[in-house]
């Protein structure tokens, strides 16, 4: 495999003719440490497990999705705002380039999780959701209904502290990736996109209830998160799919 390209915080490519925009808001990052050689047999051809230290990562991503819109038409009203949670891991090709695999992606309207899934080969679920605020805190929660597993849920509550001046290494490896690799018809495509430099903020997990992980063909999280993490969002560009390269033996 070459070598990867590096963790950058901003994006290292300009979406000059994005497929979508949309903006992503009121977003809570958790994430468990995890075996490389436990996730690689989930990732798609041509790509294998990222590593921050010699460990990759198990991601639950929750927070809404806004004004989504194709090309750069406006964007779609009612149907391209919703909740949305993913549980993703962490690819990286032959080229170099550092991405996230989604093993499942909730969201909160069924127009979108079928486009979704049968236009980009996705893992949609179509689920009840909502994202609340009171006081200080933000508390998320999502059930599937279709296709399932139904009832598979979870209850996310956290508090966001202070504003975070320089991330760390690790966290700019969670949260700087600037694409999604992602198996299609049998070929493995990879879908660049472009945002600002994250605005982050440690948080306070209060509460983390969730079968996710687990309904995503991952072993369910056996220890406390090592990673915390909000930020209020940021607008971002979706270019078009490019094809990853195989990498032998895989």
């Amino acid at each position: 495999m070459q070598n990867s390209a590096p963790v950058t915080p901003d994006a290292p490519h300009a979406v000059r003719s994005p497929l979508l925009t949309q903006q992503w808001l009121d977003l809570t990052f958790v994430h468990w440490a995890a075996e490389p050689a436990a996730v690689a047999p989930l990732l798609p051809r041509g790509t294998v497990p990222d590593t921050y230290d010699g460990l990759t990562y198990v991601g639950l991503i929750a927070f809404r999705m806004d004004r989504v819109g194709w090309l750069r038409l406006p964007p779609v009203p009612y149907l391209g705002s919703f909740p949305e949670t993913n549980v993703r891991l962490y690819s990286v090709d032959a080229h170099g380039r550092r991405g996230v695999v989604f093993r499942s992606l909730d969201a909160a309207r069924l127009v979108p999780v079928v486009l979704g899934r049968l236009g980009f080969g996705l893992p949609y679920v179509w689920s009840r959701m909502s994202v609340s605020r009171a006081g200080d805190t933000v508390a998320y929660t999502s059930a599937r209904r279709w296709p399932g597993p139904r009832g598979a849920s979870s209850r996310l509550t956290v508090r966001p502290g202070e504003r975070v001046g320089e991330a760390s290494g690790l966290e700019h490896f969670l949260t700087a990736r600037w694409g999604l690799h992602r198996a299609f018809f049998g070929r493995t495509g990879y879908l660049p996109n472009e945002h600002p430099r994250w605005p982050l903020h440690r948080a306070e997990l209060i509460e983390c209830e969730e079968d996710l992980v687990a309904a995503a063909g991952l072993p369910a999280p056996a220890a406390d998160p090592v990673s915390v993490l909000y930020s209020p969002g940021v607008p971002v560009r979706l270019g078009r799919p490019a094809r990853a390269p195989g990498i032998p033996g895989r």
